[in-house]
């Protein structure tokens, strides 16, 4: 497999396995934060965009699932009464299906949420990330992974480990603050 980098060392998109949504989230929050730093804004501006993302990813899977096999976001074969053969004579598990369940599931988690974790800017755009990154760690499980990388996972698998790693802690150091809970830690 490293061979595979070293063929092509100018193909960023090796990394990622053709794979876009964690790439864009991540990469436009890099882009947002820099031009925040370099403009001097200070406040959290993520919250506002949590539900309209939710909609463009759920938008976005309608089109990965009409495209069927050609977009590469078709899951592992299955015999699951509700896989789908798109177009090849295998069933599949319908990865892009799941995610729009998981998205509009998310959706109504975090709007009954919303309210409570206003009190801290930022947090649920970063309980949104969160739990996406967790989401596609897991459901990149059942998908052909192009290049398998350590432990066999795909790149955007530690892509979202990394995610997982630097976002969680966030999250866990402001929780507190919103739930009952902060008291009896803050005690301690």
């Amino acid at each position: 497999m490293p061979h595979l980098f070293v063929q092509h060392w100018n193909t960023p998109m090796l990394l990622l396995g053709g794979q876009s949504m964690v790439g864009g989230l991540l990469g436009g929050l890099i882009g947002v934060e820099v031009a925040k730093k370099l403009n001097g804004i200070r406040h959290s501006t993520g919250d506002a965009f949590v539900f309209p993302v939710l909609l463009g990813l759920m938008i976005g899977r309608v089109g990965c699932f009409l495209a069927g096999l050609e977009d590469g976001t078709f899951g592992n074969p299955s015999s699951l009464p509700w896989a789908i053969d798109f177009g090849d004579g295998v069933p599949r598990h319908p990865t892009q299906l799941y995610e729009i369940l998981f998205a509009g599931l998310l959706w109504w988690a975090l709007a009954g949420m919303r309210q409570r974790l206003a009190v801290r800017s930022g947090l649920l755009f970063k309980l949104m990330l969160v739990a996406y990154l967790a989401w596609r760690l897991l459901v990149d499980g059942i998908k052909p992974v192009p290049y398998a990388y350590p432990f066999g996972l795909s790149g955007i698998q530690w892509v979202c480990l990394i995610g997982l790693a630097v976002y969680l802690p966030l999250v866990w150091r402001q929780w507190p603050r919103v739930s009952g809970v902060a008291v009896e830690r803050e005690a301690r």
